[in-house]
């Protein structure tokens, strides 16, 4: 997807703030938007050792993460689903 057909656009951003706010090295953060039935994916790739950070502990962290980046989502008027991944 082009940055002019983003479909989540707030969400994406909003994901991508909270993100590259807690982990080590915030230049190796990139979410991605992928179609996925009625609902937009946000993959999350962080850098090698930020995926314990995002996660937090008993996925806390990660969970606090998906309820703000999907309520972000609802002013995009479309249903979202993060998924983290390490590089």
């Amino acid at each position: 997807m082009s940055d002019t057909e983003l479909a989540a656009p707030t969400a994406a951003a909003v994901l991508d703030h909270v993100v590259r706010s807690i982990v080590d090295a915030p230049d190796a953060v990139a979410v991605e938007q992928t179609p996925s039935g009625g609902r937009v994916r946000l993959d999350v790739r962080v850098g090698p050792g930020d995926l314990g950070r995002v996660i937090g502990r008993r996925g806390r962290t990660a969970a606090s993460i998906r309820t703000v980046t999907r309520a972000a989502a609802a002013k995009d008027g479309v249903e979202v689903d993060i998924e983290f991944l390490d590089d």
